[in-house]
């Protein structure tokens, strides 16, 4: 997010953000007990990160873009740091990574995808925890995705945000074209923001094949928020991996075929 950033929090103003770190709190108690630290990857605004502080949980948050980040920090004394997921180098270790609402949708290249595993990994303690959630491929194939137009006004302003995809079914990925008119009511003005967001989704065995090639082991899957069984109708599906003891890791890796390693 660019020039979108400015306006995210206004775009996704009717979101439930109390429920959803309820939600969350949920999975993080029941896979893993006792939690302190927990690490907000691809933490936009810190919305989620603020209410997991409000719960008594040491958060940090971490996003690529420093618009999100700057709008993180207002209002904030917690920790947010600019930075990629799948290179940043934190001295500490946490108990829990979250990195939800579609943020490893974001990571399209496999290697890319690797390098964002094992980096988390690393920053997790022994049979530390990370919640991710997807784009779901049977969802992908079997609704496809439409045009979508939202809009949004206040006293200030209008935004018009149109919502173009095209499927890239070759490279399991969704590409979808932003264009938000914004009109600022006080000016009369129009300002113009288009941006491209290219958006892979995932099967339930490319997730295992990933945990099981970066010392995870899958958990767990359930639709977004629901918790329902994921199908052919879920957008959204939450993985809850769990790093994996040195042991452990050995073990799997003895049952990966030669040519994925």
């Amino acid at each position: 997010f660019k020039s979108y950033s400015k306006y995210y929090d206004q775009l996704y103003h009717d979101k439930n953000y109390n429920a959803e770190t309820d939600y969350l709190v949920n999975l993080i108690t029941k896979y893993r007990e006792n939690t302190k630290s927990i690490i907000d990857l691809g933490c936009g605004t810190g919305k989620h990160a603020k209410l997991l502080a409000n719960r008594g949980f040491e958060v940090t948050g971490l996003d690529l873009s420093q618009e999100m980040i700057s709008i993180a920090k207002q209002s904030s004394d917690l920790d947010f740091i600019i930075g990629d997921i799948t290179n940043f180098k934190l001295d500490s270790t946490f108990d829990v990574a979250l990195s939800i609402f579609h943020v490893f949708s974001y990571l399209t290249d496999n290697d890319v995808l690797l390098n964002a595993f094992s980096n988390i990994n690393r920053h997790l303690v022994v049979g530390g925890v990370l919640i991710v959630d997807v784009w779901h491929t049977p969802a992908v194939h079997s609704q496809l995705p439409e045009p979508r137009v939202k809009i949004v006004e206040n006293d200030t302003y209008k935004i018009v945000r149109k919502a173009t995809p095209a499927i890239d079914s070759l490279n399991n990925m969704v590409d979808v074209r932003y264009e938000l008119d914004v009109l600022h009511k006080e000016t009369a003005t129009h300002e113009i923001i288009i941006e491209d967001h290219h958006i892979r989704h995932f099967s339930k065995p490319e997730i295992e094949l990933l945990s099981k090639c970066t010392g995870f082991k899958v958990l767990h899957s359930e639709e977004l928020i629901t918790a329902k069984k994921p199908s052919e109708q879920t957008w959204g599906v939450c993985y809850i991996l769990q790093k994996l003891f040195l042991i452990a890791i050995a073990t799997y890796l003895i049952n990966i075929p030669a040519s994925f390693i």
